[in-house]
């Protein structure tokens, strides 16, 4: 019987049922507001990332490392360190899990999943993605996405740094309140990335 890829993967980028209460959106403060701009225009201009990745479900205690590429629009590849058989790669508007172990590959369109939000072209939190929650606290500003019109794909808390303005990772939260966390290190922004990494993984 094959086995599925495992819940923390899935759930970290598929998403999952979330509560009522977790989709209603939030007013802004003007400083907010700047802010939320300050961070679309640095995601608009972002084109490459590659960063180092620290995934925890702290439910279980599982933990996992790898390498993470985004190159902007579109594609992205989280390759999970050995012994690890788990590899993602978004391109062509999908987002493809491979688990070599068992040969097995689940596809999904890219604009379900939650980290779709961070791969469109010109990211806007606001018509089609609703802000749920925003907090800063020093240098570390979170905040809490849905997108508007399909809340049950998923709740993203993205955390940036406020100097300089980058990403630093994210958490999804589940229905049942089941945490996944993403946390990056070692970030290089900018710069040119092989092609051939988001080659779409297939069956042997």
């Amino acid at each position: 019987m094959m086995r599925r890829l495992p819940l923390a993967l899935m759930v970290c980028f598929l998403g999952g049922g979330y509560s009522a209460h977790a989709q209603s959106g939030v007013t802004l403060t003007p400083t907010q507001h700047m802010w939320v701009h300050r961070i679309e225009e640095s995601l608009a201009h972002t084109r490459t990332v590659q960063a180092r990745f620290h995934q925890v479900t702290p439910d279980n205690g599982q933990a996992s490392d790898g390498d993470v590429t985004l190159e902007r629009p579109g594609h992205m590849r989280f390759s999970y360190d050995p012994p690890s058989p788990l590899l993602l790669v978004a391109n062509q508007g999908k987002v493809v899990f491979q688990d070599r172990s068992i040969d097995q590959i689940t596809t999904i369109p890219l604009q379900r999943t939650p980290l779709g939000l961070l791969m469109q072209p010109n990211p806007r939190f606001s018509g089609d993605v609703t802000i749920t929650g925003f907090s800063q606290d020093r240098n570390m500003i979170q905040l809490k996405v849905i997108r508007t019109a399909s809340p049950s794909e998923g709740e993203l808390t993205l955390f940036f740094t406020a100097s300089p303005l980058a990403l630093q990772g994210w958490d999804l939260f589940d229905t049942q309140g089941h945490q996944t966390q993403i946390r990056l290190s070692n970030i290089k922004v900018g710069g040119s990335v092989k092609p051939e990494l988001f080659t779409l993984p297939k069956a042997d």
